[in-house]
């Protein structure tokens, strides 16, 4: 069982299921309301916490009452939070969420709060983890110094970094020459590449573009579209498991979730891109965001049925 570990938010979800999603100044009858745990940071660790690796999030939440859906969360769970810090002053991140039913498509706000708080130095007070880790993993959603300082110490011990980035924030180019594996969704490569990604022609000068920034390897993930990965030598081109979507809000972090572990546990290139793609197929079929995550026994056999794959 590998080890991960980075920054990431710790957010709850306010989650609102509707026929429709509402237009400016409508107001639309939701069908269900659903309150749970969240985050891109805390979803990808929880997704691969639940694909079987060994997980250690540097995180900061509130002291008010909304925080405890989270503590239930890691409890419940068995993961560790000896690197989430309580906030004294700022409030437990939260994120407002609409669903479309008929599509399972989502609109999202977030108000970080105290996912702002992780740092720099928070970072660095876990370099003896990083040194007994097999995988950084980060995203945007807590600060910049937070991924600077990840990509540091995963250089010092030779680790590879993961960097979801989500939500796109402009970012230098010398943070990008520092990662192994990048993760955007068709938004986040546009905005960082100006590349629109509507067939694989464009996926393929968005990655080039990307790989021309340092980054090793590129994954593209596409929703029903599947994914692309490009090294500048090899192309993989996956495409979406047929699967009846019920909610996509986590889908990304999934995937990025679920390669991490896969990446962490040895697996080559190929075979951990069809694991990311099985554990986001999975977690689409049931609703939330850390709660739809998917067990490492039912990636495992999604990867047998879809692609002939046996992993333990």
């Amino acid at each position: 069982m590998g080890k991960i570990i980075g920054p990431g938010s710790l957010i709850v979800d306010l989650t609102c299921y509707a026929p429709r999603l509402p237009a400016a100044g409508e107001t639309v009858v939701g069908t269900q309301f659903r309150l749970g745990p969240g985050g891109k940071g805390s979803n990808q660790m929880t997704a691969a916490s639940r694909a079987g690796a060994e997980v250690r999030l540097i995180g900061s939440w509130g002291k008010e009452t909304l925080s405890a859906v989270l503590k239930e969360h890691y409890a419940r769970e068995g993961m560790s939070t000896g690197f989430i810090r309580t906030s004294e002053k700022a409030a437990t991140g939260v994120a407002l969420i609409e669903v479309d039913e008929k599509n399972a498509q989502n609109r999202i706000i977030i108000a970080p709060g105290a996912n702002a708080e992780v740092g720099y130095d928070e970072v660095m007070a876990a370099e003896e983890e990083f040194a007994a880790s097999d995988v950084a993993l980060c995203q945007f959603e807590t600060s910049l110094p937070a991924v600077e300082a990840t990509i540091a110490l995963a250089k010092k011990y030779h680790i590879p970094v993961i960097l979801n980035p989500a939500p796109y924030v402009k970012t230098p180019d010398a943070v990008f020459a520092g990662v192994d594996y990048l993760t955007p969704n068709e938004t986040e490569t546009e905005s960082l590449t100006g590349v629109a990604v509507n067939t694989l022609e464009d996926a393929r000068r968005a990655a080039e573009i990307l790989l021309g920034k340092g980054i090793k390897k590129v994954i593209l993930t596409l929703g029903d579209r599947g994914s692309c990965y490009f090294d500048g030598k090899k192309e993989i081109v996956l495409p979406a498991l047929p699967v009846k979507a019920e909610d996509t809000t986590g889908a990304g972090d999934a995937f990025t979730g679920g390669l991490a572990a896969a990446i962490s546990d040895g697996f080559d290139d190929e075979t951990a891109l069809r694991f990311a793609a099985c554990t986001a197929s999975l977690s689409v079929t049931r609703k939330g965001s850390s709660a739809s995550m998917p067990y490492r026994t039912e990636i495992a056999a999604l990867m047998r049925s879809a692609y002939g794959v046996e992993i333990v």
